[in-house]
C-alpha cells in the first residue's frame, strides 16, 4: 500500500460526511491512536459513523470519542494493491464506493 494524500478533517464539529468512505481514517486523543485501512470501511459495509466509531475503538477509546473536541481526525487515500491468487498475478483494488452506506 502507498499512502498518497492525507488531511485533517477534525477543526471544531465534525460532520460524519465529511469522511470519504474510500479513505482511510486516523483517530487520535492524547496518547491514543487507531488507524483503518481504506478497503475496511467498504468490505464491512459500514456507514461513516460506524467507521468514525470503529476508528475509536481500534484506539482504545470510546464509540463516540469521536465527537469529543480532544478528539483529532485525519483522512488518508492510498492505492492498495493484492495479489489475485497466491503467488501470482499482483493488481490494484477498486474500493466502488458503492458498496458501502453512508
Amino acid at each position: 500500500m502507498l499512502v498518497v494524500e492525507g488531511r485533517a478533517v477534525r477543526h471544531g464539529r465534525i460532520e460524519p460526511a465529511a469522511i470519504g468512505i474510500e479513505e482511510g481514517l486516523i483517530v487520535a486523543q492524547g496518547p491514543a491512536r487507531g488507524l483503518l485501512l481504506p478497503q475496511v470501511a467498504t468490505e464491512w459495509k459500514w456507514s461513516a459513523e460506524e467507521f468514525l466509531s470503529e476508528g475509536c475503538m481500534k484506539a482504545g477509546l470510546l464509540p463516540d470519542a469521536w465527537l469529543e473536541d480532544g478528539t483529532r481526525i485525519y483522512t488518508f487515500q492510498a492505492e492498495i494493491f493484492s495479489e489475485v491468487e497466491p503467488r501470482g498475478f499482483v493488481a490494484r483494488r477498486d474500493l466502488g464506493a458503492g458498496n458501502a452506506r453512508r
